[in-house]
């Protein structure tokens, strides 16, 4: 995954109601209650059937390093669909998201301005509009750098146009991300 990715997920795991479960056993558990069977969750674990059965029964209660984390993330991507759901429609339709980012923006302006590129510290609260289409493109299998571009146009409106206020010809490039986090 990528940075912007990465964060749209953690935005919306913020909206969970409950804690993902803790315990190896706790979790080995939902994941079989969700794909119906032990096969299909070692396949998706690349272990044996043999091993997710012992961590149900907790008769293996930790579980190597690389395992917990494939585990770890395998229940916190299928947990809690609805709220999930939740989250992105009314961050889409009502709230919009909150992004804070540290990264070099270039421009493509009218000649004779400064297109020189440069890294800014940007903290902006994006309309619903914007939201949606970040969480579309996410949806759709947008990669890394499709997700930068509209993030970029976003930020593009909102803060250097100001909503077509200002600098109507401005493209604005995102590029040399040093920090980003996302908040519904």
């Amino acid at each position: 995954m990528g940075l912007i990715s990465d964060g749209l997920e953690r935005a919306v795991e913020q909206a969970f109601t409950r804690p993902i479960p803790s315990s190896a056993g706790a979790q080995m558990r939902y994941l079989v209650k969700q794909f119906k069977g032990t096969r299909a969750v070692a396949q998706e674990l690349g272990v044996s059937q043999r091993t997710v059965e012992r961590y149900v029964r907790n008769q293996i209660r930790r579980p190597r390093a690389d395992l917990a984390q494939r585990l770890a993330d395998a229940v916190r991507e299928r947990w809690q669909p609805r709220v999930r759901a939740k989250a992105r429609k009314q961050a889409a339709t009502t709230t919009g998201i909150l992004i804070d980012t540290r990264a070099r923006f270039g421009f493509t302006a009218a000649p004779g301005s400064t297109d020189d590129a440069r890294i800014r510290h940007l903290t902006l609260a994006l309309p619903p509009h914007h939201a949606a289409r970040l969480f579309d493109a996410q949806a759709a299998g947008a990669s890394e750098q499709q997700l930068r571009h509209v993030a970029a146009e976003a930020l593009g409106e909102v803060y250097f146009r100001d909503g077509g206020r200002r600098a109507h010809d401005l493209e604005v490039e995102l590029t040399d991300i040093e920090h980003l986090q996302l908040d519904l």
